[in-house]
């Protein structure tokens, strides 16, 4: 079966004012849409085609780039949405919010490293929260639309991501303009920390 783009859990306007309606709208239903539409059609007809996107993924040394940048495209934004709430905020709790304290020795430092992979990204890409095996957690960032579960020299941390945030400009330049900065700030104000403590959990 071809992969469909996902419905959202809320409304466009759900996680205003720190991402906007209008950016949501083309996000999802253009960038997200087109990252779909092309996997599917570049992997139409090979061996790619039926395997989850986790097989593809963990195997896209051996695919086309077109593969390789709509893959990874359509399974982050996939993430993306699921992390974010309009409930969101404030901090995590449990054994999430305990891993985190261990790892970085506060929840304030590790979003001060979280802020900083996503800052200093040059040009477009992710920054990322992953679980290694054992439940020790490590920040990282990739470039463009690679993830930490590809096979490739860039995927970050190389272990299970729980977290993630999106820095590529059309995810925040329509409110935001250059200001990363203020966006990365403005999205812990949507950060569904119940979803990642969930991951975490799983993946640990």
């Amino acid at each position: 079966m071809a992969f469909e783009l996902p419905k959202l859990q809320y409304d466009f306007n759900a996680l205003e004012p720190h991402i906007d309606a209008r950016t949501m709208e083309i996000h999802h239903g253009k960038h997200h849409q087109a990252y779909t539409t092309n996997l599917n059609n570049a992997i139409a007809g090979t061996e790619l085609e039926g395997k989850t996107i986790e097989e593809i993924l963990k195997n896209i040394s051996n695919a086309p780039m077109v593969v390789r940048n709509n893959g990874g495209g359509f399974w982050n934004h996939n993430m993306f949405w699921e992390i974010m709430s309009p409930n969101g905020g404030a901090e995590p709790a449990g054994e999430l919010l305990e891993a985190i304290t261990r790892d970085f020795g506060t929840f304030a430092a590790f979003r001060e490293k979280f802020t900083a992979a996503a800052t200093t990204r040059f040009g477009s890409g992710w920054a990322w929260l992953c679980v290694h095996p054992g439940g020790k957690l490590e920040v990282c960032s990739t470039p463009n639309q690679d993830n930490p579960l590809m096979d490739v020299d860039s995927r970050g941390c190389g272990a299970a991501p729980i977290l993630c945030l999106d820095v590529w400009e059309h995810a925040y330049y329509l409110n935001y303009q250059n200001r990363r900065p203020d966006y990365i700030n403005a999205f812990y104000n949507v950060v569904n920390w119940a979803e990642v403590a969930k991951r975490y959990a799983k993946s640990k």
